[in-house]
């Protein structure tokens, strides 16, 4: 299909023409104001209003250019090179995973546990790190609702801290990026008053299910662990507690729902926490773990 003039509307039906398959029409149209609000400086209402606008080649060039790369699988974030995580603006690309709503859900959590503390002079400046940090879009959230604390992000991947540090200077906050294999021995001048992570929890053969735009684009060694131990970064993070999580330091862990229950138990056998507790997500589905150190 030809797109017929230069006018707003006409790039939204070959949208829809040529992706129909691939989305369905609210996505799609979601999809399609993202990339006006990013490409053309549109706002959600502005694309509706001006759907009959006239736009430039260039503009037209580019539009119709990622609607070529959507055709092939790619994340519309990839397309842009952007990413939105908690009202906040990310760069990602194939080296970190795309933000997700359930993040959102356990960085919200976090905050609200938090201020609290920040707010105790005795918990003035709390140290935070996150485990396995991708664009960084969980320590840098952090960084900005709770300013006072000194935030860490560490990651097995260069590729990805790459990332993670230009995100920090464009959100304009202070986070300490460094990299390790938190499967490998570690020892760290610093005792954490919090450790979050969002490690890779999906099964390997969970991969025949998923969407091709997924495991085609996204970065396997973020997203994948085998099948034969799928809880293994849970267990050596919790391992790493012993020495690293400060007394009554708290523990945060988004979860994959069907190892929930095994990520508990081994909480809980560890004998390092008072309080070990499930916290579901929007979904009704056990998603995240708390617990408090002894």
């Amino acid at each position: 299909m030809k797109i017929a003039t230069n006018k707003l509307v006409d790039l939204y039906n070959y949208y829809q023409v040529e992706l129909a398959t691939i989305y369905d029409s609210d996505e799609l149209w979601a999809i399609f104001e993202l990339i006006c609000e990013e490409t053309l400086g549109f706002s959600k209402v502005e694309v509706k209003q001006r759907l009959q606008s006239n736009l430039n080649q260039s503009d037209v060039l580019i539009i119709y250019d990622i609607a070529k790369e959507l055709k092939l699988g790619k994340p519309v974030q990839y397309c842009l090179g952007k990413a939105y995580f908690y009202d906040l603006k990310f760069k990602v690309n194939q080296a970190t995973l795309i933000p997700r709503p359930e993040t959102e859900e356990l960085v919200d959590l976090i905050i609200k546990d938090l201020k609290s503390k920040v707010q105790d002079s005795n918990h003035s400046s709390l140290n935070i790190l996150d485990i396995g940090t991708g664009s960084g879009c969980v320590p840098i959230t952090l960084k900005k609702h709770l300013p006072s604390a000194s935030v860490f992000g560490m990651d097995i991947s260069l590729d990805a801290l790459k990332v993670a540090i230009q995100n920090a200077l464009l959100n304009e906050v202070d986070v300490e990026f460094f990299k390790h294999d938190i499967l490998s021995p570690i020892t760290l001048i610093n005792s954490y008053d919090v450790i979050v992570s969002n490690p890779p929890y999906v099964l390997a053969s969970e991969s025949k299910q998923m969407e091709l735009r997924v495991v085609e684009y996204e970065p396997h060694l973020a997203l994948f662990v085998d099948d034969n131990d799928p809880i293994i970064f849970y267990k050596q993070i919790i391992n790493f507690c012993k020495t690293n999580l400060a007394p009554r330091g708290l523990l945060y862990f988004e979860l994959n729902p069907l190892f929930a229950e095994d990520v508990k138990n081994y909480a809980t056998t560890s004998n390092l926490f008072n309080l070990a507790e499930l916290i579901t997500d929007m979904s009704g589905k056990k998603r995240f773990l708390k617990a408090k150190k002894k």
